[in-house]
């Protein structure tokens, strides 16, 4: 026992020295500028470069805008530093996209550490009072085995929760004939272990979300057999409240046999077997239970039914037997090259959203919804300026209508047949909605895993059958998206560039952005037309 302690201390140890050695490197290449004490404009902190530029446009010289993620940093993983946390007690008004757009921890310390009464608005949500158009979230669903995550749903508003709130989900207990390991693998490849019953359960194997979230993970079994695992969860409040605890249950496993194996459920009858599409380990704030949230169709979060795990069982096929990857990374797997029974993880990267597309800003007409709110925070933290917010507002506003006209006529040069959008992030589900695309696919690459080979055959069969000229990825995603490179390579298709969420060198503007994916889209796509990848 002393001896795993010392290996999980030396872990964290080499760990947060990499951490560290990280972020040293990201400080010297993007340093936010901050608040000073003799600039006495607004001071508005938001949490992307996207919301920063439609504030600016609203704003003028009135105020000083700041957004905390860096150009060119990712929104869905941006950790906030000390200089953000200045900035942020700083500030008079506060712009977050939220519907679990940013990164948790940057929400919960901007919630922390703004001062009291300092308007604090989530765009998102606020937009749908000026026409907003909601969507649910599209994902990826081409996995042949199924696809299982975390969840937490409801809002726990009746025991005090809010968006800065935690659930805890912790594996108490693991029953099998090997171990079970449940781990994400982020943007550049780093694992997080959340479950790992090699060593014994103790006070590390948990994770944390929040309210109403959904996170993807891989899932590990290093033998085939039946497993049981109990997961217990507990909400946390704040940090320095006692937790409540909503409960603890069973959640069963076939693992490379008949899942009968495992014997009928509490209700005497064969258990309900989970083998494709999408479900969840689920804590429920609300109902305080956990269970199964799945969608065995495919067919979308928003159609996933809940099923008792007492009653029900995830299948682990064989042909979800992989090999260990090489490289320290994955160790904790067992040797580099042994055999493991895997669910991966599909989507690549941390990826922790809820049910509702949180990209809004994709729609032009959402965009405009985001200036009426900014116009109208802005206002009520400085009413002095209430004329020059709407007179920018109005101005910017009809740059907006022209820039959606601009890309819907882009679009409409496009035969209707070549509307098709494969992509690997699922952030263009409003592009596609307001201007008439089909999204096509996500190719969502795992590192921890190669692309099986039926997921490769479905990725080139549906390259070939939609006849697309073109497959996009975003810049700062292209040295991560060697799947869809080289199949598109292989049936001689373009990759053209998109942008999601964030800027860089080439796109400084959200005009700039919307105009530069209309002109790819339109380019690329028009059978007409060939460029140069």
């Amino acid at each position: 026992m002393i001896l795993t302690d010392r290996r999980r201390l030396r872990r964290r140890y080499l760990s947060c020295l990499a951490v560290l050695g990280a972020l040293a490197l990201l400080a010297a290449c993007a340093v936010n500028p901050t608040f000073q004490n003799e600039d006495h404009r607004l001071k508005v902190v938001t949490t992307t470069g996207i919301i920063a530029d439609l504030a600016r446009n609203v704003a003028g010289e009135r105020a000083n805008v700041i957004s905390l993620v860096p150009e060119g940093a990712d929104p869905h993983t941006y950790e906030p530093s000390l200089r953000d946390v200045r900035n942020i007690a700083y500030a008079n008004l506060a712009l977050t996209n939220h519907l679990l757009l940013e990164e948790h921890n940057l929400i919960k310390s901007l919630d922390a550490n703004l001062s009291p009464g300092v308007p604090n608005i989530s765009l998102a949500e606020a937009s749908e009072k000026y026409g907003a158009h909601i969507i649910p979230l599209m994902e990826s669903l081409t996995l042949d085995t199924i696809w299982l995550g975390l969840r937490v749903r409801g809002t726990g508003i009746q025991l005090g929760a809010d968006r800065s709130s935690d659930v805890r989900l912790r594996a108490t207990k693991v029953e099998g004939p090997g171990a079970l390991i449940a781990y994400g693998t982020e943007s550049f490849g780093k694992t997080e272990i959340y479950f790992n019953s090699a060593d014994g359960l103790d006070d590390q194997d948990q994770t944390t979300l929040p309210p109403d979230a959904h996170t993807h993970l891989s899932w590990a079994f290093t033998k085939p057999g039946i497993y049981r695992l109990t997961v217990g969860a507990e909400l946390l409040v704040r940090p320095t409240t006692a937790p409540q605890q909503l409960g603890e249950q069973e959640f069963s496993f076939a693992v490379g046999v008949d899942p009968a194996q495992a014997g009928p459920g509490s209700n005497g009858k064969a258990r309900q077997v989970l083998s494709s599409g999408h479900a969840d380990v689920t804590a429920d704030l609300d109902r305080h239970s956990l269970y199964f949230y799945a969608d065995p169709e495919g067919s979308g979060d928003l159609t996933q039914t809940v099923f008792d795990p007492n009653n029900s069982i995830i299948e682990v096929p064989n042909k979800a037997l992989h090999e260990v990857p090489a490289g320290p990374s994955y160790r904790f797997l067992g040797d580099s090259g042994a055999s493991i029974y895997q669910l991966p993880q599909a989507v690549l990267g941390k990826h922790l959203h809820g049910e509702i597309d949180p990209h809004l800003w994709q729609d032009v007409h959402n965009a405009k919804a985001y200036v009426g709110v900014i116009q109208d925070a802005l206002i009520k933290a400085d009413p002095t300026g209430e004329a020059s917010y709407r007179e920018n507002a109005r101005r910017y506003l009809s740059q907006l209508d022209q820039l959606d006209s601009y890309i819907e006529a882009k679009i409409d040069t496009i035969p209707a047949a070549q509307r098709q959008l494969i992509t690997t992030h699922d952030a263009f589900g409003y592009f596609a909605d307001r201007y008439h695309l089909t999204i096509a696919g996500f190719v969502t690459p795992n590192p921890a895993v190669e692309p099986s080979i039926a997921e490769r055959q479905k990725l080139t069969q549906t390259m070939s059958n939609l006849k697309v000229n073109a497959v996009f990825l975003e810049p700062n995603l292209r040295s991560r998206s060697s799947t869809l490179s080289q199949v598109a390579a292989e049936l001689g298709v373009q990759v053209c560039p998109i942008y999601g969420d964030t800027f860089d060198e080439h796109v400084g503007s959200y005009l700039e952005m919307m105009r530069a994916n209309a002109d790819s889209i339109a380019t690329c796509l028009k059978p007409s037309k060939k460029v140069t990848p």
